[in-house]
């Protein structure tokens, strides 16, 4: 008998064209992207449309650039203060027990996007890895990005950043 995984909210984006562009210019132009979670002086926060797992998130600076050598200091910081937001975000918001924060400088060092650079941030459960990856390139991801979208803007406008010295 053959299993089935149903997830028919995945066709709008398995099966859509290819964006053309920068998909992070686009979505400071707001054309066409509502997976923007918050924006900064320098860089902006928003959902991966394709996610490894519930509530990645990519952080990017808002200048279109390719490498961290060419960011100017401001833009480093605020990239960073960014990523420690979302990350914040997410620890509030699903309650994840960890998590895989990177980047990948160039296609051939898996950058989906390789002309602007971008921080992934995946939160990560105990548990969250099972035979459905592995024996089957499947992933399960239990949450639309409609529902977690809405929650993570709720938290990203109601949560200040409380930490000392700031």
């Amino acid at each position: 008998m053959t299993e089935r995984l149903w997830a028919p909210w995945r066709i709008k984006y398995v099966g859509r064209k290819k964006q053309k562009g920068c998909i992070f210019c686009a979505a400071l132009k707001h054309k066409g992207s509502d997976l923007v979670v918050f924006t900064g002086k320098d860089s902006l926060c928003m959902l991966n449309a394709f996610p490894y797992n519930n509530g990645h998130l990519m952080v990017a600076p808002r200048r279109h650039v390719d490498e961290l050598s060419k960011l100017k200091d401001a833009e480093i910081i605020d990239l960073i203060r960014a990523t420690e937001r979302a990350q914040q975000l997410l620890r509030s918001a699903i309650k994840p027990h960890a998590f895989n924060i990177g980047i990948n400088l160039g296609r051939d060092a898996g950058a989906g996007i390789a002309g602007h650079l971008h921080i992934h941030i995946l939160p990560r459960w105990r548990g969250d890895t099972n035979f459905m990856p592995s024996l089957f390139s499947t992933k399960v991801i239990s949450q639309s990005l409609e529902e977690l979208h809405k929650i993570l803007r709720k938290y990203a406008k109601s949560k200040s950043d409380k930490r000392p010295g700031r």
